[in-house]
């Protein structure tokens, strides 16, 4: 049977920006409102001023502090002094659970928490994927050579938290056979992102929130903005909210298709403030795992048009008009197009939003998340 007892809980991860560290600081928050003692190990030469306000706001929640030091995002020999530093801050906070989130930050919670076993420490280890390695080619060295290290890693792995199924395939499918304990534990949103939101009477009609980076496409967002202008035989007006390296490369997109006065570009802000903004979101990614911003959406009672990738179906539902083929702007356009012209369009083809909140709630995330790791604890 699983104790139920407070537990002393640290989460290790590298980057604290996107969705890592929204999944992290909802479990932190709700594993504290449990009872828990959390705190958090992560890399502290990225995020900004939106990050350290992020920070700021779950101090009160961190009773075992936050922890943060250099870790680089490649592999490389410098990781061994960081991973000695890691250890000896890990092994000071005494956890009984050390969850691991990402490639760096699975890698140091699990090779710390087996330190600690050869010790006698009782510790259990966890590991949570969330894409990262697994957007790597099976074909290529690079990715032979991360899924190897996945694979030896699995061994020292108490159990593996996939955030959707399409995750959890994906791993065995490049990884091989999950060998030890794993779970299927939907990210989810906290109580606050149900709140109803009051739509700004100048709200745009469509929003791109995320990395400025092709991989979250940008492009096609642009592009089937430009299409659905045309399908329509009207202006639009669109906002790009984000930072990322190709930024410039956006905007002489824009430039170029002559978007510039009706696509307005700023920089990261709070998503509710964003959310006020708009009337429907567009997700044009060419991958993904689970993105929060799909959650947070619908939660937001938003009207969400998305790539078919990664979960996101699990989320809207395979046979969705909302989805799309990735890459596709023709397609997302029909699909931006149908949204302001078709009665009941959202009702037919996002989630009933009682539903959606039973399964994507982030009470539901963290009561089944910590279940599992008293689970674990239990078995030794």
């Amino acid at each position: 049977m699983a104790d139920d007892r407070p537990l002393r809980i640290l989460h290790c991860f590298r980057s604290p920006v996107g969705g890592i560290f929204r999944h992290v600081r909802d479990l932190a928050v709700e594993q504290s409102r449990a009872g828990h003692s959390v705190g958090i190990l992560c890399d502290s030469s990225t995020g900004g001023a939106h990050e350290d306000k992020l920070f700021q706001s779950i101090m009160p929640h961190l009773k075992l502090g936050l922890t943060r030091m250099p870790i680089d995002r490649s592999i490389s020999l410098r990781d061994a002094p960081v991973f000695w530093r890691g250890y000896k801050e890990i092994r000071s906070l005494r956890p009984d659970v050390l969850h691991g989130h990402g490639a760096k930050g699975g890698a140091m919670a699990r090779l710390a928490g087996t330190a600690l076993r050869v010790n006698r420490y009782r510790v259990s280890r966890l590991y949570s994927p969330h894409g990262g390695s697994l957007h790597f080619s099976p074909n290529a060295l690079s990715g032979k050579a991360v899924f190897w290290l996945e694979w030896m890693q699995m061994a020292l792995s108490d159990a593996l938290v996939f955030v959707c199924a399409f995750e959890r395939n994906t791993f065995a499918a490049k990884v091989g056979r999950i060998r030890v304990r794993n779970e299927v534990i939907y990210n989810g949103v906290g109580e606050a992102d149900f709140e109803p939101l009051q739509t700004d009477p100048e709200a745009v009609d469509f929003l791109y929130v995320g990395m400025l980076r092709d991989l979250k496409g940008p492009d096609v967002f642009i592009e089937a903005f430009a299409k659905t202008e045309r399908r329509l035989g009207r202006p639009l007006r669109g906002m790009m909210i984000g930072d990322g390296p190709q930024e410039q490369k956006y905007l002489d997109m824009m430039t170029r298709l002559g978007l510039g006065r009706r696509i307005s570009m700023f920089p990261a802000m709070n998503i509710r403030d964003a959310f006020q903004l708009t009337r429907a979101v567009v997700v044009p990614s060419r991958a993904e795992s689970m993105p929060y911003i799909v959650l947070e959406a619908l939660a937001a009672r938003k009207t969400v048009i998305a790539s078919d990738v990664g979960g996101i179906s699990e989320v809207l539902g395979s046979d969705s008009q909302a989805l799309v083929p990735a890459g596709d702007s023709d397609r997302m356009s029909k699909a931006m197009a149908d949204s302001m012209t078709e009665p009941g369009w959202a009702a037919a083809n996002l989630p009933e939003p009682g539903h959606f909140h039973d399964r994507f709630s982030a009470v539901t995330m963290a009561r089944r998340i910590t279940a599992l790791y008293q689970e674990t604890l239990a078995k030794g």
